[in-house]
């Protein structure tokens, strides 16, 4: 088992209103659900078992493909290009041009623009069954610590979570399952989404109709915990729920704004560990502090004090009850101080990212899948993780799957956690990882083929 992991996404570096430090980004929470009965056929079982050994041979086909020098020394190459040319959220235009061009190239059919610069590529017969393999492609405003020959162009500007990577390996799936378009019993959809890191491009690329007739959705991130070349993941909750709160307390008649505030944070710390499930875990976790005079004046008395931070659970339930308990501290602590208080969690803003859940189904055909892909020794189930993703928002439309790649190589130098500025990736994984996007759609869609519609 893969425990302990501490290293998160996109919600380290994402555009927050001013003051609050190091949180997410995501939409209001209380997004819509959509009826899944509209997007999703009923449950199926098999009908026919005799195609196994057929797809688990399909499978090393795909992965000798993306292997032979052409093919790998390709992926590689869009990665650089890609890596020299970091963009940040929704300014994604080189990278979409990039992505667009070598579509052309291998005359694969797309939408554009899709949330401004995602593009949404289809390969197959054009008709259902349609699954979905998702890429993201923004960076992040970091300067790259790493002395390379491919090293970003741009300053401060950085892709340090492996974004490059990842839509290297799909457009690396979208070549070798061209090639193979007429094995495929369904459609396979690309898309190749802007602004992970800040914004919430997968909640634009849904406005825009990215899921429309979609069965499934499987996405893939690079870990630096992972040995290159294998895979992880979970069913269930993978990445937590995240967003962030911001306190503002006054002082009134005979009030000390500073003692409220001082006394406000340590009571806030009782929440998770005096009232929450010490089995399901949580975080709030004040982030910063500051006067409304700034941190330098230390010469008159505070009228308002200011501070906020992260709140972090693996259900929405969770992260409800964690808004209303940390209102109820912040506002009667204020009181016995004197002092009158108001909290923002930002619920109409891009704040807010619902937890990552990996339907089950889809988990054990991805272990099926990478088992016979790259064994069994190359498969890791692996622990929730406390980082945020906006393929949730996916997740609660349509049954979904997200999964780790390992790019870690001590010999490389390709250990350090996401958004460092050390950050790097093991190009070896990158055939793997596109052979596994593809062996995950084409053995999906033709396993769908093979089975019939169990009454409901």
């Amino acid at each position: 088992m893969i425990a302990a992991i501490l290293f998160s996404f996109s919600c380290m570096f994402a555009a927050v209103p001013a003051g609050v430090v190091a949180s997410p980004s995501a939409s209001g929470y209380e997004l819509p659900l959509f009826k899944l009965e509209k997007l999703v056929k009923p449950l199926f079982k098999l009908k026919n078992h005799s195609s196994s050994e057929t797809t688990r041979i399909a499978g090393k086909e795909i992965l000798r493909s993306a292997r032979t020098p052409e093919i790998e020394k390709w992926i590689i190459s869009i990665q650089r290009r890609i890596h020299e040319n970091p963009e940040l959220a929704f300014e994604e235009h080189e990278t979409s041009r990039i992505v667009r061009e070598e579509l052309d190239r291998f005359g694969i059919g797309y939408r554009f623009p899709l949330a401004t610069t995602g593009i949404r590529a289809m390969i197959g017969t054009g008709k259902a069954p349609f699954v979905a393999l998702r890429a993201d492609m923004d960076a992040l405003p970091i300067q790259e610590g790493v002395e390379w020959e491919h090293k970003s162009k741009n300053d401060g500007k950085m892709h340090a979570c492996g974004h490059d990577a990842h839509v290297a390996m799909l457009l690396g799936a979208a070549r070798i399952l061209k090639a193979r378009e007429g094995n495929l019993q369904g459609t396979v959809v690309l898309l190749f989404q802007p602004a992970e890191e800040a914004g919430n491009g997968a909640k634009r690329m849904i406005e825009d109709s990215a899921l429309e007739g979609m069965e499934a959705i499987f996405g893939i991130h690079v870990s630096h915990l992972l040995p290159t070349g294998s895979i992880g993941s979970r069913t269930g909750a993978l990445l937590a729920g995240c967003s962030f709160f911001k306190a503002v307390i006054h002082t009134e008649i005979g009030g000390n704004a500073i003692l409220a505030a001082s006394a406000t944070v340590i009571s806030l710390q009782g929440i998770v560990s005096r009232e929450s499930d010490p089995l399901d875990p949580q975080v709030v976790s004040v982030t910063f502090f500051q006067n409304n005079r700034g941190n330098d004046d230390q010469h008159s008395a505070m009228d308002q004090v200011e501070f906020g931070g992260t709140v972090r659970a693996f259900s929405r339930n969770n992260l409800r009850r964690l808004f209303k308990r940390i209102k109820e501290v912040i506002v009667a602590q204020s009181k016995v101080y004197g002092c009158s208080a108001t909290v923002n969690f930002f619920d109409n803003s891009d704040a807010i990212y619902p937890p990552v859940v990996n339907n089950d189904k889809l988990y054990q055909h991805v272990k099926r899948v990478v088992i016979d892909l790259v064994g069994t020794t190359n498969f890791y189930e692996v622990e929730p993780l406390m980082g945020a993703e906006d393929f949730a928002f996916y997740s609660e439309i349509i049954p979904a799957m997200f999964f780790y790649i390992g790019i870690r190589n001590e010999t490389l130098g390709s250990v350090h956690t996401a958004h460092s500025p050390q950050f790097m990736v093991d190009e070896n994984a990158l055939p793997v990882g596109a052979a596994a996007h593809a062996a995950i759609a084409e053995r999906y869609l033709n396993e769908l083929s093979l089975q019939t519609t169990v009454v409901m």
